[in-house]
């Protein structure tokens, strides 16, 4: 068995809405006192965040006005996220949930909502209409009820199902690395070209964000019909770009997990690119950090031996014979030279070629779904207690025995031979 969501649209009307936001307020008001404590060094937990938040419901009617399930999973959603900020690295404090910057998002358990005549009922007589785009597989253990940028309300169920996605056996393997003209580098029948779904559009947006300017009231006023209609306009066409790029991810990964047993994916961060400004942008348009999650899930849930390889030297060293080059390859240099076995490539395909490599050498040592930085090195290393002996080979100037070991044992009938 697994856990999933599946969303569906919600249609509310007006009551329905109103009591929603009003539902908001509320938790947005829990979190914010949480976080507030947090900064006051007054280290809260979650369980005296519920007392505090018990005594205050006893004293404030606009509290008891909302539902208590909804309010206590707000502070378990900020227990976690407190927790997380200190165990993941990079991952900061909880911050304020501003009005006008944060979509309204709010959690259910089962005993705070349930379904009936194809309505989602939640406390206080809150009836909404769900738009069932396909059957629930189980009776749901919790729902997540948010609006999106378009003002769209979606619900988000938490299903349990039956593991039967796993794909059968095949022989096929491929390295997979993370580029900005091509977005995904493989084998030449499984590349990711570049979509460029929010570049069309981006005349369109240019406009819509004038029209925003142009219609922007002084602060503290209540912004304009043609102001929402603007904003709304601009967040329907970004909304569209990243609906294409989901779906062209979605088809990839199916596509690559269908053929091959074994995936190596460059552990690529797309943060990495945001230093450039024009990098950056061509790195949200291209979607990597929501491409590489797609691939990594789909793997996994179909059985597929997926392992994360760090992109350290992945552009200097030769797929070939493993030797790793003296300097650091310029963005604007495209073709991979090995200085050593003479070897060409193309440099994003080198780079996939070698991706690969060190992710079949991890499987191979131990059952990891992750290489290690300089598994190169380590990989070479011959066993404990055994020696190497080499032919009497002429090494070329500037070419070590480690590398010329590599490329032997690399080759078909490889003369060497390790001696106990």
């Amino acid at each position: 068995m697994e856990t999933v969501r599946y969303n569906y649209r919600l249609r509310p009307g007006a009551v329905a809405t109103r009591a929603l936001l009003e539902e908001w307020g509320r938790c947005r008001w829990l979190w914010n006192e949480a976080v507030h404590q947090q900064r006051s060094k007054r280290k809260p937990t979650f369980c005296k965040l519920s007392r505090q938040m018990t005594d205050a419901r006893a004293r404030s009617v606009w509290l008891r006005a909302g539902s208590q399930v909804a309010q206590q999973q707000m502070l378990r959603t900020y227990s976690v996220a407190l927790d997380r900020s200190f165990k993941v690295k990079g991952c900061g404090r909880p911050v304020l949930k501003r009005r006008k910057r944060c979509r309204p998002s709010l959690e259910y358990t089962v005993r705070g909502f349930s379904i009936q005549e194809g309505r989602l009922r939640l406390p206080h007589g809150v009836s909404i209409p769900v738009v069932w785009s396909r059957d629930l597989l189980s009776d749901p253990t919790s729902v997540r009820v948010f609006q999106d940028s378009l003002g769209h309300w979606y619900a988000s169920f938490v299903v349990s199902r039956e593991d039967t996605a796993v794909g059968p056996e095949t022989d096929g393997a491929v390295g997979i690395d993370w580029g900005v003209a091509t977005t995904a580098t493989a084998d030449a029948a499984y590349d990711l070209p570049f979509g460029g779904h929010r570049k069309r559009c981006q005349a369109e947006l240019a406009k819509a964000q004038r029209r925003m300017a142009r219609r922007r009231r002084p602060r503290g006023q209540k912004p304009s019909k043609g102001y929402a209609d603007a904003k709304r306009q601009a967040a329907r066409l970004q909304k569209k770009a990243a609906r294409q790029n989901t779906v062209a991810a979605s088809v990839w990964a199916a596509q690559v997990v269908a053929a091959n047993d074994v995936i190596g994916v460059e552990d690529f961060q797309a943060k990495f690119l945001a230093k450039s400004k024009n990098m950056a942008r061509k790195a949200a348009d291209a979607a990597i950090g929501a491409t590489k999650r797609e691939l990594i899930a789909r793997g996994r849930r179909a059985g597929r031996k997926v392992v994360l390889v760090p992109p350290a030297y992945t552009t200097m060293t030769c797929s070939e014979c493993l030797a790793r080059a003296k300097r650091r390859m310029e963005l604007g240099e495209r073709t991979f030279r090995c200085e050593f076995c003479g070897y060409t490539a193309e440099r994003d395909r080198n780079s996939a070629r070698l991706v690969l490599a060190l992710a079949r050498k991890s499987l191979a040592t131990v059952e990891l779904d992750r290489a290690s930085a300089d598994g190169v090195r380590h990989f070479l290393a011959p066993f404990e207690g055994a020696s190497v002996v080499l032919p009497d080979l002429e090494i070329p100037p500037g070419f070590s025995r480690r590398e010329q070991l590599s490329r032997l044992l690399r080759r078909p009938g490889s003369p060497a031979q390790v001696v106990q």
